[in-house]
C-alpha cells in the first residue's frame, strides 16, 4: 500500500503558498531637484549654466506662472519650454520645472519625465545621482514599468546607494514580469554575494526565492532554497516545508520515503495523517516493529492519527507482537550478520533492525560492513550509516558520511547533513 504523503503540490506547506515580500519598496523621500540644486556650497561652485537665448525666452514667462501658483497653466506651457531646449543646461533646469510641476499635481508621468531630463543632462551633482535614480525607479515601479524600474534601481546601487538594499525590489521586477527563473537566479546570486562577504542573509529573501521557485515549478531551485532556509532559519515550519518540497519535486518512495520521514519525525515535521500512514507502511510492522509502535503512539498523542483507523490499529497490534519476538531473535541476527560468510541481505537486515531499535553502534557496524559488500545499495547504506553515527553523537563522521551520498538520494542526505550540523551546535 502507498499513501499520498503530500496530495497537492502546496496543500501542507506552511510557507510557500502565499508568500509575499511585504514592503518590497522602502520609499525614501527625495527633495525636489530644484531645491537640491540650491544646496551647493559656495566653495564647490559648478560652472555657471549657459542657457540658450531661445530657451530663456520660453522659460521665464512659465517660471513666473509657477511663482504665481498657476500650476495648471505651467503644465500647459511645458511642451513649449521643452521644445526650446538647446543644450544640457537648458535640459536640466527644464527638467527641474517639469519635476516640480508633477510633484505639485501628483502627476507621476511628469515627475518621471523631469527626473529623466535632469539625469540625461549630466548636470545632477554626483552625490545626488543615487537618490535621483532611486526615485526614478520608485516612480517606474509604481507605474508597473518593471524594466525601467530595474534599470534605475541597478544604476542607483552602482552609484553607491546604500540606505536601503534594493536587491529584493530588483528581484520583484522580474517576478512581476513573470520572468520567474531570472528573478530567482538574480536573488540567488545576491544571496551568495552576501555569504561571500560574511554578511547575514535576510530571511525574507530566502522565503521569497523559495516561494517563487516552488510555486512556478522551478524544482531544482526550490530544493536549493528549502535547504538554504532550514540551514539559516531552522524551525518546525522551515523543516516541514523543506521535506514537503522535496517530496513534491522528486520521485520519493519506498526506502527513500522512510528515511525522509525519519528526518521529518525528528524535526517535528510530521503534519498530517497521510505522513504517519506512509511511515507505518514503509517501516512495516513485520520488519521494523519497534519503530512502527513508536510512530503510531506519537501519531495518536499528536491527534494526527485516528484511533478508529483499522489499518493503524491492526499495524500496531501486529508490530507489538513482533517486538516481543525480536527481543529473542536479535542476538542471533547479530551473530549471523557478524559471521565471515554473512550475505548482504542478513547484514542489511541487522543494520536496519538495530537502527530501528536505537542501538546505533551496532547499526553502524553492520552498515559499514554492508558498504563493502558487492551489490550493496551504497547511497541507502551510507544514509543509514550516517543516521547511526548521528545517533551516537559522532557528528563529524555522520556529516562526512552523508556528504558521500550520490545520486537520487543526495537531496535526502543533504537535509540529514544540515540537521547533523545543527545538532552538533546545539
Amino acid at each position: 500500500m502507498r499513501f499520498s504523503v503530500f496530495s497537492k503540490r502546496s496543500s501542507t506547506l506552511a510557507l510557500a503558498l502565499a508568500l509575499g515580500m511585504g514592503g518590497v519598496l522602502s520609499v525614501t523621500a527625495l527633495e525636489a531637484p530644484a531645491a537640491a540644486q540650491k544646496k551647493k556650497k559656495d566653495d564647490d561652485k559648478a560652472a555657471k549654466p549657459q542657457y540658450s537665448k531661445g530657451f530663456v525666452a520660453a522659460y521665464n514667462p512659465v517660471q513666473q506662472l509657477d511663482k504665481d501658483g498657476d500650476v495648471e497653466a505651467v503644465k500647459a506651457a511645458l511642451p513649449g519650454v521643452i521644445a526650446a531646449i538647446e543644450n544640457d543646461d537648458d535640459r536640466n533646469v527644464a527638467g527641474s520645472l517639469v519635476y516640480a510641476t508633477g510633484s505639485k499635481l501628483s502627476d507621476t508621468a511628469l515627475r518621471r519625465q523631469g527626473l529623466d531630463m535632469m539625469l540625461q543632462s549630466g548636470k545632477v551633482p554626483a552625490e545626488s545621482q543615487p537618490g535621483y535614480y532611486l526615485q526614478a525607479g520608485q516612480l517606474a515601479y509604481q507605474d508597473e514599468d518593471w524594466s525601467a524600474a530595474r534599470t534605475y534601481f541597478e544604476r542607483a546601487m552602482e552609484l553607491g546607494y546604500t540606505e536601503n538594499d534594493l536587491t529584493p525590489s530588483i528581484a520583484e521586477t522580474y517576478f512581476q514580469e513573470e520572468r520567474f527563473a531570472d528573478g530567482v537566479t538574480y536573488l540567488s546570486q545576491a544571496i551568495e554575494a552576501k555569504r561571500q562577504a560574511g554578511q547575514p542573509v535576510d530571511e525574507a529573501w530566502i522565503r521569497r526565492g523559495l516561494a517563487m521557485a516552488y510555486n512556478n515549478q522551478l524544482d531544482a531551485q526550490a530544493r536549493e532554497y528549502s535547504s538554504m532556509y532550514v540551514r539559516d532559519y531552522p524551525s518546525a515550519t522551515s523543516w516541514g516545508d523543506a521535506i514537503g518540497i522535496l517530496y513534491n519535486t522528486s520521485e520519493i518512495g519506498g526506502e527513500d520515503s522512510l528515511d525522509l520521514l525519519r528526518l521529518a519525525r525528528r524535526v517535528d515535521g510530521l503534519r498530517q495523517s497521510n505522513q504517519y500512514l506512509e511511515y507505518i507502511d514503509q517501516a512495516d510492522p513485520r520488519k521494523l516493529p519497534g519503530e512502527v509502535v513508536a510512530v503510531i503512539d506519537e501519531g495518536y498523542a499528536s491527534g494526527n492519527l485516528d484511533r478508529s483507523n483499522t489499518f493503524v490499529s491492526e499495524a500496531r497490534a501486529e508490530a507489538a507482537k513482533r517486538v516481543k519476538t525480536d527481543e529473542t531473535e536479535l542476538p542471533e541476527l547479530a551473530k549471523d550478520a557478524r559471521a565471515a560468510n554473512a550475505n548482504l541481505v542478513t547484514v542489511m537486515a541487522a543494520g536496519n533492525a538495530f537502527l530501528s531499535y536505537g542501538r546505533a553502534a551496532d547499526a553502524e557496524e553492520f552498515f559499514a560492513k554492508a558498504a563493502t559488500m558487492p551489490g550493496a545499495n551504497t547511497p541507502l547504506v551510507l544514509t543509514r550509516m550516517g543516521i547511526a553515527q548521528l545517533d551516537q553523537g559522532k557528528y563529524a563522521e555522520a556529516e562526512a558520511t552523508f556528504n558521500r551520498v550520490e545520486g537520487a538520494r543526495q537531496a535526502i542526505a543533504n537535509l540529514w547533513a544540515i540537521y547533523t550540523t545543527q545538532q552538533a551546535g546545539s
